[in-house]
Order: structure tokens, then C-alpha cells, then sequence
């Protein structure tokens, strides 16, 4: 009984789990990872801090999906973030939702 009730909370957790798995490896696939980290800064902010910087606005994904598409500057510092106007839109709003979904 017990091994069952096990069973059924991890395969109650696995579909939540995949999406951030997923979401993770098309952040490295798009290289997202040589600039930003999920937990602390590296060229850019952690995508922690992001989230947290955006948790309360209204259009941040609208925001953010135009930043990393765009690039930008000086919302983070001085370093510009390039333009990503190669990676598909459904990939930077997917990503755009990981990302906002920090804890």
C-alpha cells in the first residue's frame, strides 16, 4: 500500500516536472545559459532575480518577449543584451513563461 501511494504522488509530480525540463534544456539549446543562470548572476541577471523584478507587472511577458527578441539595455547595468531575432517566437514565449516562473 504504501509503494502504491509513492507511485501515485511521483507520477502526479512528473508532468509538472517535464515542462520545467524541457523549458531548461530549450534555454540551452537557444544558448540562453552563456549569459544568464537560474540562480545567480552571471553577464545578466538570474533568472530568479527576473521574476522577482517582474512579479507584479502586468505585461511582463510582453515585456520580456520583446527584450529577448530586441535585446536591450540598462534595465540590469550597462551590458546590452544582444537581439535573439533568430529563436522562434513560440521558444522566447515559452522560455519567457519558464522565466517568469522562478522561484
Amino acid at each position: 500500500m504504501k509503494h502504491a501511494v509513492v507511485a501515485l504522488a511521483l507520477a502526479a509530480a512528473l508532468p509538472a516536472a517535464v515542462p520545467a525540463y524541457a523549458q531548461e534544456e530549450l534555454a540551452k539549446k537557444h544558448n540562453c545559459f552563456a549569459c544568464h543562470a537560474v540562480d545567480k548572476k552571471l553577464v545578466g541577471p538570474s533568472y530568479k532575480d527576473v521574476a522577482a523584478k517582474y512579479r507584479d507587472d502586468k505585461q511582463a511577458q510582453a515585456k520580456l518577449f520583446e527584450k529577448v527578441k530586441k535585446g536591450g539595455q540598462g534595465v540590469w547595468g550597462q551590458v546590452p543584451m544582444p537581439p535573439n531575432s533568430q529563436v522562434p517566437d513560440n521558444d522566447i514565449h515559452s522560455l519567457v513563461k519558464w522565466i517568469l516562473s522562478q522561484k
